[in-house]
């Protein structure tokens, strides 16, 4: 889906804002995609590298159906190149490498997902989910006529037209924020910052539930008045009520920076909730930033203890049992 024919050997690709034009036996960006007798073939479809049943909030996704879990599925390959990518042995695919993928059909895979027991769904995560995109349509299709949910955790690299079709059969999306400046997108991940935004908020404006995740690197993504400058954007674009998940880095594939120190994170932390209403830390263990809090009165409502969860303070719907507010989010 989504190429157009470029030429007598080179077809372009529209799924994602690289457009690459891929010429007769090559690969665009991602290294899954490939130009095949000039037609767009994925080498990926349907191979599954990882399959795991997850808490939902590893996801992380804090406000839908939380303590629930959900089955979680990826393949190879993405179209970043974050040089601290934390999943690297997934993302950055090696087309002649052998692995130990596990073919299984849409069918299959929700048939997997139903007998999966207190199983909300099915999550395409752990790799980008934009370059198995057709197969993520196909099972989200499935997976909704049995009655399951669909969750995506993508890096929201992705051009608007392919995701507005996928927005009717997705009902919660992870997006990771990885930094707010074009700069560092260019030099740190090979993407950009603009597309990325734009994702935000045409999911945003769509109604799907959606939550951010920011990995905060010492050195890279950590001043102080650019966070500011992101959680004002965040809070004026997209709304207060959208979930910030600060994660800790620590190194990973061709960065070796020491781990992001945690009164970092707390900093940040503070910082996030002068403007948004609902703000986490992950890859600390516990901490005050654990659990849910109601916005209108404080109230503790979800008790987080790294992946046991517990809802203390809610009503059916998400009603605060203290105050009556009603907390954003599908509970």
């Amino acid at each position: 889906m989504y190429w157009s024919s470029a030429g007598p050997s080179e077809i372009r690709c529209h799924l994602c804002p690289h457009e690459c034009l891929i010429r007769e036996g090559q690969s665009g960006v991602c290294k899954v995609r490939v130009n095949q007798g000039g037609g767009l073939f994925s080498l990926v479809n349907g191979q599954w590298a990882a399959i795991h049943t997850d808490p939902v909030e590893k996801k992380p996704l804090y406000h839908f159906y939380p303590g629930r879990r959900v089955l979680s599925v990826g393949t190879r390959g993405c179209n970043l190149r974050c040089s601290f990518c934390q999943n690297h042995m997934l993302s950055q695919y090696d087309s002649t490498a052998t692995g130990h993928e596990t073919t299984m059909v849409p069918e299959e895979l929700v048939r997997l997902a139903l007998s999966v027991e207190e199983n909300t769904g099915i999550a395409y995560t752990y790799n980008e989910p934009t370059i198995f995109y057709e197969f993520m349509l196909d099972t989200a299709l499935k997976a909704h006529h049995a009655g399951l949910k669909n969750v995506a955790v993508t890096n929201g690299f992705i051009n608007v037209e392919p995701l507005r079709e996928l927005l009717p059969v997705m009902d919660a999306f992870n997006v990771d924020l990885k930094a707010f400046s074009d700069h560092f997108y260019r030099r740190m991940t090979g993407g950009r910052l603009a597309p990325v935004l734009e994702t935000l908020k045409t999911i945003a404006s769509s109604g799907v539930h959606m939550e951010i995740t920011m990995l905060v690197i010492p050195t890279l993504n950590d001043s102080e008045e650019e966070f500011r400058e992101l959680t004002d954007w965040i809070s004026s674009a997209l709304g207060p009520h959208i979930p910030l998940h600060l994660s800790r880095y620590f190194p990973a594939w061709k960065l070796d920076l020491p781990p992001t120190p945690v009164v970092t994170l707390d900093r940040f932390a503070a910082i996030a909730s002068e403007k948004l209403q609902y703000v986490y830390i992950g890859n600390v263990g516990v901490s005050r930033y654990s659990s849910t809090f109601c916005p209108a009165c404080g109230n503790e409502v979800i008790q987080r203890k790294g992946y046991q969860t517990e809802i203390i303070g809610l009503l059916p719907g998400g009603i605060c049992k203290k105050c009556g507010y009603r907390l954003t989010g599908i509970f």
